[in-house]
């Protein structure tokens, strides 16, 4: 495959600067390291759900001014990086002298076949190096060491088992005074480099700026959007999607606003979800219950709340809290901006009002937040799972009386949906399990659900129901 490069891109790789070279604009870093030698990483899924692809890349960070953050490199395209760096589970040690992760891993039995294990190592060696982490009590998922054990949800492990594995993480101390990688934190991460990639498969760019992104997609209306890859990744890895022309998004200053002021909250649309999670520090509560159970913290650290609005799904997790929240989406094009709130802007199955030349630039949730609320997940898995149904809520309860109802709906529709019915049940009445009841047997019959291979119709129908009365009997926020 012959591909023409509009510049040189390259990669520091373990330190060392590497040229991307003759490559497809498709490849994905995990394809990218392995040819060269570094296999470590393994593919496992091809989905960014088991983690044996894990790499650490460095990222603004919230509490320093450069983050390890652990990412899959299974569905990053390799393009996406240029310019910047990344340190693979080769690079953190050596058979001289192992990382401290590599070796509490080893005397703690956290490794059988291995090939988990190096993805574990990158995923532990973030949370190593996390800014903040602190000795502490401990509990079920925090070390004393302060170490969180959700730091290594999206790793699977089939033989070892997860105890060592745990053992390891709340064996680690921090950093030694000469350790060279929390030594690289004080410095500011490399800038993203203005890409132009062409190849057979198609064309990646980075353009410099917003407008130079905006002109692009006003130009060329099949251009793919790409920021964490997430959901991308998985459509180039597992369906074989192979997009005439991709944009990277992901580090535009112009798309990574954040404010939390008297009367409204802003989202840069390219902040990544554990971005927006740490610097919200729970100001938001029913984001804040949300966030632990989308995905993994892998996909977390990629994914955006832009992008998993972008995508129109009616199964994303951001949607259903962000009705609850009465949020609305700042639209912008090369005409200008303009505000749609999100209970408008799906308009069918993976549809919405944005125009191809447009893009989600900030989420806005306006202040005051209602008292009450809670976001509940139905799968089939506690974590790391797709919802079969989502909701959301945001009650306001004065006096005993519902003066302000918002529930947000996910998986029982083409779209995600405001439960209008449920709300006008609640809105003006007390709020008491007779109310409650009545109303939950009208949230009952909300949307269209449908039978597939998660959950038929009549089960989400009956969640519905029954997440009405368990957050009245949990008393959320009360």
């Amino acid at each position: 495959m012959t591909t023409q490069a509009l510049r040189a891109p390259a990669l520091t790789v373990n330190g060392e600067l590497t040229a991307l070279g003759d490559i497809s604009v498709h490849t994905t870093v995990l394809d990218w390291l392995r040819d060269r030698g570094l296999t470590g990483a393994k593919e496992g899924c091809a989905e960014g759900e088991c983690g044996a692809c894990s790499v650490m890349v460095a990222r603004p960070g919230t509490d320093s001014q450069t983050e390890w953050t652990a990412v899959n490199a299974c569905l990053l395209p390799v393009a996406s990086l240029d310019g910047q760096e990344l340190v693979t589970s080769e690079g953190l040690g050596s058979p001289a002298e192992l990382h401290p992760v590599q070796q509490e891993m080893a005397v703690r039995g956290g490794s059988q076949c291995g090939y988990c294990t190096p993805g574990f190592i990158c995923s532990m060696a973030a949370e190593y190096y996390r800014p903040g982490r602190a000795c502490g009590e401990g509990d079920h998922e925090h070390g004393a060491n302060g170490f969180d054990l959700h730091a290594l949800s999206g790793n699977l492990c089939r033989c070892t088992g997860y105890r060592p594995i745990r053992d390891a993480a709340y064996a680690l101390d921090a950093p030694a005074e000469n350790d060279t990688f929390a030594a690289r934190q004080d410095a500011a991460p490399p800038a993203p480099a203005a890409t132009g990639m062409v190849s057979t498969e198609g064309e990646f760019i980075r353009p410099a700026s917003l407008d130079g992104v905006l002109e692009l997609i006003a130009e060329r209306p099949d251009a793919q959007l790409v920021a964490g890859s997430t959901d991308l990744g998985v459509q180039v890895n597992i369906f074989g999607s192979r997009p005439s022309l991709t944009v990277a998004i992901d580090r535009l200053e112009e798309l990574r606003e954040f404010s939390f002021g008297a009367s409204e909250v802003r989202l840069g649309a390219a902040l990544t979800l554990t971005e927006i999670e740490r610097r919200l520090a729970g100001r938001v509560p029913l984001l804040a219950q949300l966030m632990p159970q989308f995905a993994s913290r892998l996909i977390r650290n990629g994914a955006t709340i832009g992008g998993n609005l972008g995508t129109g799904s009616p199964i994303g997790d951001t949607p259903p809290a962000l009705l609850a929240l009465d949020a609305s989406l700042v639209l912008v094009s090369r005409r200008g901006e303009r505000v749609v709130p999100l209970a408008e802007y799906f308009t069918g199955y993976r549809e919405t009002v944005k125009d191809p030349d447009e893009l989600i630039r900030t989420i806005v949730i306006p202040l005051p937040l209602a008292p009450m609320a809670a976001f509940h997940k139905i799968a089939k898995r506690r974590f790391d799972d797709i919802s079969s149904v989502a909701i959301g809520y945001a009650v306001d309860v004065t006096d005993g009386v519902v003066r302000e109802a918002r529930i947000g709906l996910g998986g029982v529709a083409a779209t995600p949906l405001r439960a209008r019915e449920t709300e006008a049940a609640l809105v003006g009445r007390p709020w008491t399990e007779e109310t409650v009841r009545i109303a939950a047997g009208v949230m009952a019959a909300e949307g269209t659900p449908m039978d597939d291979h998660r959950a038929s119709s009549s089960y989400r129908s009956a969640m519905l129901g029954q997440s009405l009365l368990r957050f009245y009997f949990q008393g959320v926020g009360a």
